[in-house]
């Protein structure tokens, strides 16, 4: 059994929903990415989402974006953010870790070489925003080769034939993105949510996380009761960017407002 999907059942187990930060890996210093991994984890993360630098995020609003240029400043690269995986890896072997990004990279670098140094390295799923499962067959086959999920995007205007094709070749979990727009956007309805979940699970027994439009602990209860998980990224990205110049602070507020949101889940 996988890391996500033991921890799937664990908190199954507890009655809890995931909680699942994203921050992109090397903002806004690489040596900050892997003492924060461990500081969400300290904080209630379930799962981390760990966004690849590229300079054009065609699903990113301006947060991440700025986000992912001030990594690229640093040169940050795909292998960059496979080894700040490997290196949480020695103090935590338990928390899954989804590498988040697009497809660029992962052709400059190859799929098999890719697919390999994920597996050697503790990377437990990859979610290509721009590989649609009709062109993702060779890749698909290298994932599963060494055990990678591969999660897969779902949004308000997917109709039932593309649920089921992309529930045919979807491992991990499922990542419904509750608004249409990019990430940051606003105004979440967790009733519209609860009926597209409802759609979704006619169709697959997989968990189905939500993301975008998860601002604080009010949000993030109120998509946990209708969901397996709950992701959470701009909201955190933004912190970054404000107390970026002071390390400790910029730990403290994050693993704070992942706190604040893990105790309103779980009330």
């Amino acid at each position: 059994m996988s890391r996500i999907q033991n921890t799937f059942k664990r908190l199954a187990g507890q009655q809890q929903k995931a909680l699942i930060p994203f921050i992109t890996a090397g903002d806004p210093q690489p040596d900050f990415t892997v003492p924060l991994m461990h500081e969400m984890v300290k904080a209630g993360a379930s799962i981390i989402e760990l966004g690849v630098p590229f300079s054009d995020p065609m699903a990113d609003g301006p947060v991440i974006q700025a986000a992912d240029e001030r990594a690229l400043e640093h040169h940050v690269s795909l292998q960059d953010v496979i080894s700040m995986v490997a290196e949480f890896r020695q103090k935590d072997n338990q928390t899954p870790v989804v590498l988040m990004g697009y497809l660029n990279p992962i052709e400059i670098m190859g799929y098999a070489e890719f697919a390999r140094s994920c597996a050697e390295n503790g990377v437990d799923a990859v979610l290509i925003v721009d590989m649609p499962p009709e062109e993702a067959g060779d890749f698909t086959a290298m994932m599963r080769e060494h055990a990678i999920d591969i999660i897969y995007l779902i949004s308000p205007t997917t109709d039932e034939a593309r649920i089921r094709k992309i529930s045919a070749v979807a491992t991990g979990y499922l990542y419904y993105v509750s608004l249409k727009g990019v990430t940051g956007s606003n105004a979440l309805d967790v009733v519209s949510v609860a009926q597209k979940l409802q759609q979704i699970r006619a169709i697959t027994d997989l968990p189905v996380g939500v993301g975008f439009g998860i601002k604080d602990g009010a949000t993030a209860q109120a998509v946990s009761r209708v969901a397996d998980a709950v992701v959470v990224g701009s909201a955190l990205v933004k912190q970054v960017e404000k107390y970026q110049h002071d390390q400790t602070l910029m730990n403290e507020k994050l693993a704070a407002t992942l706190q604040q949101m893990r105790d309103m889940m779980d009330a």
